[in-house]
């Protein structure tokens, strides 16, 4: 519930500075649970109005953005024109704090009597709808019509009676006491952070979390802890938030992490302060940039979910092989046993009776200890030692053929497992388009032909369309960081020098990282700098500590024939880093 009764209580306040008084003069349903409503405020400035009620993302913002609009338009869009068009907006509402807004509109109707209806906004999750209702609170229609098979608690049809549904039994925190306080929130058993949450409107965990650290209690704990004096202490911790929002003190901005946004509130969140912090004038602008910022990661997440998934198929694949040949190779362990028979029936062979079944000599391999060989009794004892050289000339011959075949499948699922790693990374399209361009000059991805009959798609490494990350240093030092295995080898055997440095994650997926340094030996902010890079675009950054190896570049070789991305090191130093990057400054373009 990160949009919260807070953050709309800034919207709302937002909406009713610049759109009470103003006409509406165009309305647009874009997809079947959004809308865009034009306004021209009475400050003659033109409005936008966004609106979602979509599950995933219920929002309400202003936007500069336009959206193409159907050929025909929907049926609820149609009858918004007819209640809402030319009508003028009277008042913007938020019933206490919940996650509503009301839009009180004047409009004539078609008799030139002037009626009152009401836009109503719910932002609820996957309950969140648009309703319009008449000056009687009688549903119009909705954009989601919900019938009692849909939910036993309300349906939202025309002709129906619109209301909040109870069922939660919350309480409006903008009016509670902290009598009511104690015996709704702190009697219930639970930790503290939920019993808020689950007993108050509008308040997400975000926020309860919030109050419990400003009042520096571990919101984990039980309510039950709570002493008396402690328990009063949250209250007028909470207390003073929602003053906050009565007296109308917002401050709306996001919080940045790895230059990736993480949270957004309209109220500081003391218990981010270590983080980048974004401000922003108004909620509207938070909103926009802040799922701007998300639609877009998850776009290039379902953008690459088909390569991801193939990836994964061939790294199962190359696995289920490496772990059969692994057993293959194990079997073929008692290869010297059977040079050993060999031998022996060889030198001890002439001593046997006709017919014997077993060789018993002493092993000269072994200190003399005795061994018994078992014997074929069909035929002759030099023919039983060539039978056993011949088995062990087979499984020596395996030996060798499996050791090569496993070393390239050990090969082939580290190549994977970095291009995994990339596809994790990839920020647009160009990344995106290398690593199938990747995919397809290894065999995993079918080439396009071109109309010629010729194989289309190759293009060379050095022509890639995406560069690599760039950042600089606080001691000002430029750094490199591959975003793929073909960028990976362009800016360590290209772009680097023999003098200049380099850092990878130990013995896991990640990105090459280039520090230009011209010879100089590295300050210590800056090889610290390069080696959370490193961490970070490795398959190690959700961890807590990861590991880098780093050394100068003249150190890095690649053997023939190795993959892309892959090399070898025998000089190297170890540091151990986190992977908070949020203090180093990436270059842009």
């Amino acid at each position: 519930m990160a949009l919260d009764g807070i953050v709309i209580a800034n919207i709302v306040n937002e909406l009713k500075e610049s759109l009470v008084g103003g006409r509406i003069n165009r309305i647009a349903q874009p997809e079947t649970d959004e809308l865009i409503i034009t306004i021209k405020g009475q400050d003659r400035e033109t409005y936008k109005l966004f609106l979602s009620a979509g599950a995933g993302m219920p929002l309400i913002y202003f936007t500069d953005d336009a959206k193409p609009n159907p050929l025909t338009a929907p049926n609820f869009c149609m009858l918004l024109r007819k209640h809402l068009n030319n009508g003028k907006i009277l008042d913007v509402l938020q019933p206490g704090l919940e996650r509503i807004v009301s839009i009180k509109v004047e409009h004539m109707d078609e008799m030139g009597d002037l009626k009152v209806n009401t836009l109503i906004i719910e932002l609820m999750g996957k309950h969140s709808n648009i309703i319009l209702c008449d000056e009687s609170m009688t549903i119009l229609d909705s954009i989601k019509r919900v019938n009692q098979f849909m939910s036993s608690v309300r349906e939202v049809l025309p002709g129906r009676e619109y209301f909040i549904p109870q069922t939660m039994d919350k309480l409006d925190p903008l009016t509670i006491d902290y009598n009511s306080f104690h015996k709704t929130v702190l009697s219930k058993a639970m930790a503290i952070s939920k019993a808020i949450y689950t007993s108050l409107t509008g308040i997400s965990p975000l926020i309860a979390n919030e109050i419990c650290y400003r009042a520096s209690i571990d919101s984990s704990m039980p309510t039950s802890a709570l002493s008396e004096d402690i328990g009063l202490h949250l209250y007028r911790n909470f207390e003073r938030i929602m003053d906050q929002v009565k007296n109308k003190e917002f401050t709306p901005h996001i919080v940045m992490r790895n230059n990736s946004p993480i949270e957004f509130s309209s109220i500081n969140l003391t218990s981010y302060l270590t983080y980048d912090i974004e401000s922003f004038q108004s909620p509207s602008a938070m909103l926009e940039t802040y799922y701007a910022s998300k639609n877009k990661t998850l776009k290039m997440h379902q953008k690459t979910a088909n390569l991801r998934k193939l990836v994964a198929n061939a790294i199962e694949r190359a696995s289920k092989k490496y772990d059969l040949q692994l057993k293959q190779l194990k079997d073929t362990e008692k290869r010297d046993k059977y040079k050993i028979y060999g031998e022996l029936i060889t030198a001890y062979g002439y001593e046997l009776e006709p017919d014997a079944k077993e060789l018993i000599a002493p092993n000269y391999y072994d200190n003399n200890q005795l061994i018994t060989i078992p014997l074929d009794t069909t035929i002759t004892p030099m023919e039983n030692a060539k039978k056993y050289f011949n088995r062990y000339n087979k499984l020596k011959r395996t030996y060798e053929a499996l050791t090569q075949l496993i070393k390239e499948s050990k090969d082939e699922i580290s190549h994977l497992e970095s291009i995994s790693a990339s596809l994790e990374m990839a920020r647009d399209e160009d990344s995106l388009a290398d690593l199938k361009q990747e995919l397809m000059d290894h065999g995993y991805v079918k080439k396009k032909h071109s109309r010629d009959g010729s194989k289309g798609g190759k293009k060379s490494k050095k022509n890639a369309k995406s560069k690599p990350l760039t950042y600089i240093s606080s001691d000002g030092y430029q750094i490199y960081v591959g975003k793929n295995n073909y960028q990976n080898e362009e800016i360590t055997f290209k772009v680097a020098n023999g003098g200049d440095w380099w850092f990878h994650a130990k013995n896991i997926p990640g990105s090459h990282v280039i520090v230009k340094s011209a010879g100089d030996q590295l300050p210590d902010k800056t090889l610290e700098e390069a080696a959370k890079l490193a961490a970070h675009y490795s398959r190690g950054k959700d961890s807590s500590k990861v590991e880098i190896d780093y050394t100068q570049r003249k150190n890095i070789k690649k053997p023939n024939g190795a993959k892309p991305g892959f090399v070898i090191y025998n000089t190297n130093y170890s540091i151990l880093v986190d992977t908070d990057i949020s203090d180093i400054k990436e270059v842009k373009g």
